[in-house]
């Protein structure tokens, strides 16, 4: 289940929030709801009165524990940067880059038209990317959509290795 789901089933039905926060809880991120507060700031027994359905969680509650669960679910993943490209421009890519003395993957999100790169780029966000690599041609728009850094490729070697070419050619 994730963040959406949550949101999702607040909206579906009567307590349904309630039944899956308690899930995210005890099966997917195992901590305690008083862990829980402790990471959030919500207060436990404005957690225990909403989860009793004594109460309705308010919009600055849910927004509080949205942004905590975004925490915590980044925080139980692999750091990763997304690299948003067409899979023969994947071909030579390196499987790690070093940050700060630490190695981040690389993952790999093949597209073969803008449109299909945009939404990469959305997944790759979702999945909890660190930063996404991608296009110029789509970076501004990505960048618009995005809350996470958006860095374009500027292949400016690949494209002199054309002009080379191209004079051979001529």
């Amino acid at each position: 289940m994730t963040v959406d789901d949550l949101v999702a089933s607040m909206l579906r039905e009567e307590g349904g929030f309630q039944k899956a926060f308690k899930n995210i809880l005890n099966e997917e991120l195992d901590i305690s709801l008083s862990e829980f507060c402790s990471v959030s700031g919500v207060s436990q027994s404005t957690m225990y009165k909403i989860l009793e359905e004594n109460r309705e969680p308010n919009l600055r509650t849910i927004r509080q524990i949205v942004k905590s669960l975004k925490t915590l679910y980044r925080a139980g993943t692999e750091s990763f940067v997304a690299i948003v490209a067409s899979p023969s421009f994947m071909e030579a890519l390196p499987r790690t880059i070093e940050v700060s003395g630490t190695d981040v993957k690389i993952r790999e999100y093949p597209i073969s038209t803008i449109e299909d790169a945009i939404i990469a780029a959305v997944r790759a966000e979702r999945d909890n990317a660190l930063a996404v690599v991608c296009a110029p041609i789509v970076a501004p728009v990505v960048e618009k959509i995005l809350s996470i850094p958006v860095v374009p490729i500027m292949p400016l070697g690949s494209v002199i290795k054309a002009l080379d070419m191209v004079k051979g050619i001529i």
